[in-house]
């Protein structure tokens, strides 16, 4: 009897390989991380390309150690180190997002089995490991402008002060301190409507994420029907970062319709209480890496059952 080869997830029944969908998510990067070197200098381009070359590193030599095939061919190693640059402030010391990369690949991802094992986002997953071991680096921004000196989030500033709300083109268009890649919705948005068009992603989770954080905010933001408000907390942070290019991750996502939505829909429901009620004014890694770990639970309940056959009497 011919037996089938059963292998971990992503199971995409496409043409389209592994190596081609990773490609085309480093290339929806390119827009913000430009953007964030353009605006923020030589320090973030080194973040960027130092941080990727330590996770494709930290994978060639792991699996040369283990004499385990090479994966590094398949970039998504490359996409683990690019999104945890880009979510590290620019003017952060080197040497940390390198130790994150570090961490990514060989705990969170390499350990577990590699691609398609991991069941949290590795970049996220480092993320919040730099966030709990080195908290001041992490949560140091810079203004933009000639001055340079340290200023906080638009959403830290919102938390403090309700009212201190920017303007939404100056935070659409990324003229705001935050991490190296969160902070132009512009350059975010084009990517992802490239990886929407290359139907690498559908806009599902992100769209129902953004909205539940939205309605979310409109009941419990204390601003009553502030539309202002509300699109200034969509943007003034990494939610359009997150949900386009985190939540969408194949292998920590639910596989079916139904779960798809429940994970989103969590998703939002968590992002708003940290950000509302916790005591950070970001919350979307938190919320993504939680809702990752419930994704077994939500494919459990949400996959039918088969039935018809079970019980029947030869």
């Amino acid at each position: 009897m011919k037996m089938l080869n059963l292998s971990a997830n992503p199971h995409i029944r496409d043409r389209i390989s592994t190596a081609e969908i990773m490609r085309d998510v480093v290339i929806a990067m390119l827009p913000t991380a430009i953007y964030g070197v353009m605006q923020w200098g030589l320090n973030a381009a080194l973040v960027i390309v130092l941080t990727t070359a330590a996770a494709v590193l930290t994978e060639y030599l792991y699996e040369l150690c283990m004499k385990l095939p090479n994966t590094v061919k398949d970039w998504s190693a490359a996409v683990t180190g690019l999104i945890l640059a880009l979510n590290c402030p620019p003017d952060i010391p080197l040497w940390m997002p390198v130790v994150g990369a570090v961490f990514a690949i060989l705990v969170v991802k390499q350990l577990y089995g590699g691609l398609g094992r991991n069941f949290m986002n590795p970049a996220l997953a480092a993320r919040c490991f730099l966030l709990i071991s080195f908290a001041g680096p992490m949560t140091k921004f810079r203004g933009v402008g000639a001055d340079a000196v340290s200023s906080a989030t638009p959403l830290a500033l919102m938390k403090a002060d309700p009212a201190a709300v920017q303007s939404l083109r100056t935070l659409f268009l990324g003229q705001i301190p935050g991490t190296i890649g969160e902070v132009s919705k512009l350059c975010l948005l084009i990517g992802a409507l490239y990886l929407i068009l290359r139907r690498v992603i559908s806009p599902k989770i992100p769209l129902i994420y953004i909205g539940t954080v939205a309605l979310f905010t409109l009941l419990f933001g204390g601003r009553g029907f502030d539309l202002h408000y509300v699109l200034a907390e969509i943007l003034g942070g990494g939610l359009i970062f997150g949900a386009f290019f985190m939540a969408t991750d194949y292998v920590t996502g639910p596989i079916t319709p139904k779960g798809q939505i429940i994970f989103a829909l969590i998703l939002g429901l968590l992002t708003g209480l940290f950000r509302l009620f916790g005591g950070s004014a970001e919350g979307v890694s938190y919320a993504i890496i939680l809702t990752n770990i419930l994704v077994p639970v939500i494919n459990e309940k949400t996959i039918p059952k088969a039935f018809g056959r079970e019980g029947e009497k030869s």
